[in-house]
């Protein structure tokens, strides 16, 4: 019986070999075989060599990263609606004892104006920002329009703001005050010149850097008393408009702003700097 299952075996081999060896014969020596392996082509040749061929890449394929394609970037790219959430505060360089401080607010020292650093806001809301294409991507001008709204909440109560003629007082009454916050709110645009080190990356690294151009189209100081609100509108003499200089700081998905003014918020009297810091939240 072993005998016998050996022989059989011994004769399937052989017809295997013998069709094996009779199809290859059938083959036309003179078409290559070939193997796709990812981008590269191996072209068996009939003399036994082997050439491998890469396929080329057109320009305008996506370039992909783990699980997320990117397009190449387009010259102009806009950003619509995007939301800033940070603080507003001021750097007081006034000096209290001149005869033109106390004309306009009679009474005070370096200690009426300071800020509830954690509850004067700066909330940006801007239309729209757009980035220009200078340089391979890499270098970039970034511009756009939209509202600065700065909340400023005085640590002391009892600033009141007068108004026909303008005049800040130190008022008593207000001591008890639950609120009392001066608000000033900008158009604005600004312009920056943008550093993108990794131009092929959604949420990449960069820096921008730039100024801005505000116009104060509304002010008011807004006070609570228990249940009881008022508000007071006039411009109260600040500046009509503040140049700032603005940057940016681009993390991954982190994105920090900053401002600082380049002069006094106010037309006489005191003289304090706004500044800003927060996060964005944007596309790019």
């Amino acid at each position: 019986m072993k005998r016998i299952l050996t022989l059989g075996m011994i004769l399937c081999a052989s017809v295997m070999g013998f069709a094996q060896s009779d199809t290859t014969g059938k083959q036309d020596k003179n078409v290559p075989d070939t193997i796709r392996v990812g981008g590269m082509i191996i072209v068996r040749k009939s003399g036994g060599g082997r050439e491998i061929l890469r396929e080329k890449k057109h320009d305008d394929d996506h370039v992909s990263s783990g699980h997320r394609k990117y397009s190449k970037p387009s010259n102009v790219s806009t950003n619509w609606w995007i939301l800033d959430l940070g603080f507003s505060n001021i750097d007081d360089k006034t000096n209290y004892a001149s005869a033109s401080t106390q004309s306009f607010a009679p009474g005070s020292t370096d200690e009426t104006f300071k800020m509830k650093s954690l509850k004067s806001r700066n909330v940006n809301i801007w239309f729209f920002m757009q980035r220009l294409n200078a340089i391979e991507h890499v270098v970039n001008i970034k511009y756009g329009l939209g509202l600065e709204l700065n909340n400023y909440f005085f640590d002391d109560k009892s600033v009141h703001m007068l108004k026909n003629p303008t005049l800040i007082t130190i008022d008593p009454a207000y001591a008890e005050l639950h609120k009392n916050k001066l608000a000033a709110d900008y158009l604005t645009a600004p312009i920056m010149l943008n550093i993108n080190f990794t131009p092929n990356r959604k949420d990449g690294f960069g820096i921008s850097a730039g100024v801005s151009g505000g116009y104060l189209y509304s002010a008011r100081q807004k006070i609570k008393n228990g249940g009881h609100k008022s508000k007071t509108h006039d411009d109260f003499d600040l500046m009509k408009w503040k140049v700032s200089y603005v940057g940016e700081l681009l993390l991954g998905p982190v994105k920090l702003y900053g401002s600082f003014a380049t002069k006094s918020m106010w037309e006489k009297g005191l003289d304090q700097t706004p500044y800003t810091v927060g996060l964005r939240f944007s596309n790019w």
